[in-house]
């Protein structure tokens, strides 16, 4: 039983936290340009593939650095010569304009790399059990997903919060007319922000890639999750999304994990319910069964409870 609740904190941490690095990205767009990118999973779903392939001709460590740049790259022209103009006409152009980019991106990955999973291994300087507790190892890359999404909040953090960059930023959001006025340049600002956003999520593509099933609709599978990420910690918040991925990541971790359902608990507490109750066939569903749903009712209970999420700044 300890061994079970270690080993699946570990595992909730780890999915957290590449939850965090993905949702990061989609929070400092939104902070910045108020723009919910709705193509934003499959820029991280270029990362994996574009790792996959850089690392076959150079080694996974320059692709570790180039895969990010190049989607940032694409990330910068995107904003540059599409959201820019779209973004003159309103919030539903902008997420129409992102809903089919995403469905652009997806198509190009299956013409590129075909539509069944890519051998998208472990690297083998990462393929090794960092210990061994009880009976079961544990591996290294998970541990090196963890170092890679720290690190790159406690950049984030500082580069917004202590740098000169990162009051430009801040400035631009609130005062761009001001900040203009100053000599920067706002357009150029919201592109590299936008671009740093793609790269971000194209990072956690690179080290995801390998611990995820690297497949065509990758970005279908977790771009509703990011979004529900985004929300319950607060839109334009970093630090909330950061509490909301761990939390569940941890939580749907541990779901997974209890192969017990309500009727379990109930017999356990001497409660017997017949198989002819109308309630029998929903309480024999089994935990694991559904831990997909479950950020989805987070979702909606906080929109209930607090539709601002829980350290949102931003509520337009």
């Amino acid at each position: 039983m300890l061994e079970l609740v270690i080993f699946s904190m570990l595992n909730g941490v780890v999915y957290g936290l590449l939850l965090f690095m993905l949702s990061s990205g989609l929070t400092l767009i939104f902070s910045m340009m108020g723009v919910l990118n709705f193509a934003h999973a499959s820029m991280f779903m270029l990362g994996a593939y574009f790792s996959y392939q850089l690392g076959k001709l150079a080694g996974f460590w320059p692709a570790l650095v180039l895969a990010p740049l190049l989607v940032g790259l694409i990330g910068a022209g995107v904003e540059r010569y599409g959201l820019r103009y779209v973004h003159r006409h309103g919030h539903v152009p902008e997420l129409l304009f992102t809903f089919g980019l995403a469905y652009l991106v997806e198509e190009v990955v299956v013409m590129g790399w075909g539509r069944n999973p890519i051998e998208n291994r472990v690297p083998a300087v990462l393929d090794f059990p960092l210990f061994t507790l009880f009976t079961t190892s544990y591996p290294a890359y998970k541990a090196f997903m963890m170092a890679v999404s720290v690190g790159m909040f406690v950049a984030l953090y500082l580069t917004l919060r202590r740098t000169r960059v990162g009051l430009i930023i801040q400035a631009a959001l609130t005062h761009p007319g001001t900040v203009a006025m100053l000599g920067h340049n706002v357009p150029l600002v919201f592109m590299r922000v936008f671009a740093a956003g793609t790269a971000l999520a194209a990072l956690a593509g690179v080290i995801g890639g390998f611990a995820l099933l690297t497949t065509p609709n990758m970005a279908a599978a977790l771009g509703p999750i990011v979004f529900v990420v985004v929300v319950i910690g607060g839109l334009g918040s970093l630090a909330g999304a950061l509490i909301a991925s761990l939390g569940i990541g941890i939580i749907q971790t541990f779901a997974v994990a209890l192969d017990v359902s309500v009727l379990d608990l109930l017999r356990h507490a001497g409660i017997t319910v017949g198989r002819d109750s109308a309630l029998y066939e929903l309480f024999a569903i089994k935990i694991a069964q559904a831990a997909p749903m479950i950020p989805y009712v987070l979702l909606v209970l906080m929109l209930i409870v607090r539709p601002k999420g829980l350290m949102g700044t931003r509520e337009t």
